[in-house]
């Protein structure tokens, strides 16, 4: 059995790289980074697995660790549950759409998929403890792992 602080920690470095991946995602999707469909379907493949391993992380033993989690996480699980459900839907459907090619199609779907996390940090995570880099240096740096 894992520490609670250690369940925290890992939970903590799955979203991180949810949001490493799915960074340059976003960028492209408003255009401030050019298109790639191959970095589309790497990421949203990464994504595909990524989003499934936090969710173990949230046992009741990590409530009182400090986080970044809202008491509702553990109140309310069957909501919660249902966030990480939709996520892991719609991430799904990202990546079959980013196999048809179709821009639009792909650019429409990462919106989808960032309402979805959104809507789970709206709802489960503490306004302003939410670390995140521009979506250009996300480019950069999967750019970088190519």
């Amino acid at each position: 059995q894992a520490k609670p602080e250690t369940l925290v920690k890992q939970r903590q470095a799955a979203m991180t790289l949810q949001g490493k991946y799915f960074g340059p995602l976003g960028g492209m999707s408003q255009g401030k980074v050019p298109y790639d469909a191959n970095v589309v379907a790497r990421n949203a493949g990464y994504l595909e697995v990524l989003t499934k391993l936090a969710w173990d992380g949230f046992t009741p033993a990590t409530k009182d660790v400090k986080s970044a989690a809202l008491p509702v996480v553990f109140t309310d699980t069957a909501k919660f549950k249902e966030a990480q459900d939709r996520l892991q839907s719609e991430v799904g459907k990202l990546v079959a759409v980013s196999k048809s090619g179709e821009e639009a199609a792909v650019k429409a779907q990462i919106g989808t998929v960032s309402k979805a996390c959104g809507g789970c940090h709206e709802t489960f995570r503490e306004c302003g403890k939410r670390a995140s880099l521009p979506a250009e240096r996300f480019y950069r740096a999967s750019a970088a792992n190519r």
